[in-house]
């Protein structure tokens, strides 16, 4: 049975999501790389809370890791509704940047998975040169198999990482995390989805204005019209949380 995590949480439909910010969210980790205390970071939006609910081995994913943030707005917004506020949304792509910031401090050791070979490369690059304390031990592209998983272990042990960060989209990413996590043993794993096609310069994030009306959701889907099907979940989300008010919150 996963031991009660120190970390204050609200159930959103069975999954406990952190109610800290940001700050006290990168001293937590802290403390788990300088402990060696393998965790699983999960950045939690209603499109996975919704997989989850159809997906009982994803919900299983989803409960088993060691920490949940709310990375999505509607995340955030489903907590105050049900007056289990958390204190902030902790966005995931900037949870990595905060990581790497204090990383320097430490000259944390990165790997990097994920993407194509182009962007994984050039994301090292831009990393390492914005945070130079930091040392990035290794990266692989996302283009494996599940044949080419023991491989790929074997690089990122060799590699010793206290951060491990996989860019591979939420269906696959942290089914692959949770299946291997008690074998790579790594302080801080952490799903990142798109965050190296930024950080990269292949795709720009959202402005600041899109930021602030929490509405990145609302840019995406502008600049990537393809994406309405998945974005469905959305409204299905919020529809859920306002039928199910009394629901939402009950430990499951």
């Amino acid at each position: 049975m996963k031991a009660e995590s120190p970390v204050p949480t609200v159930p959103i439909f069975g999954i406990r999501v952190s109610k800290i910010d940001m700050k006290a969210t990168v001293a937590y980790l802290t403390e788990a790389v300088r402990n060696r205390e393998p965790h699983q970071v999960i950045t939690a939006n209603p499109i996975m809370v919704m997989t989850a609910l159809e997906n009982p081995a994803y919900m299983e994913i989803m409960k088993s890791a060691e920490l949940v943030v709310p990375d999505g707005t509607g995340v955030v917004w489903a907590a105050e509704y049900c007056h289990e506020p958390v204190a902030e949304r902790v966005a995931g792509f900037d949870l990595l940047h905060e990581l790497l910031r204090q990383g320097e401090r430490y000259t944390w050791k990165v790997y990097l998975l994920g993407s194509t070979p182009e962007v994984i490369h050039e994301t090292s690059s831009r990393l390492q040169t914005q945070y130079p304390g930091i040392v990035i031990s290794g990266y692989h592209d996302g283009y494996f198999g599940p044949d080419d998983d023991e491989k790929i272990i074997s690089g990122i042990l060799e590699a010793q990482p206290d951060l491990l960060f996989v860019a591979r989209g939420a269906d696959s990413q942290e089914p692959w995390i949770a299946k291997y996590k008690s074998r790579l043993n790594i302080p801080v794993m952490m799903g990142v989805g798109g965050s190296f096609d930024v950080i990269s310069g292949k795709t720009k994030r959202a402005p600041i204005a899109f930021q602030k009306l929490r509405a990145e959701w609302l840019y995406r889907l502008l600049k990537e019209p393809t994406r309405y099907k998945r974005m469905l979940a959305l409204p299905k989300f919020a529809v859920k949380v306002m039928r199910e008010k009394d629901k939402v919150t009950k430990a499951q």
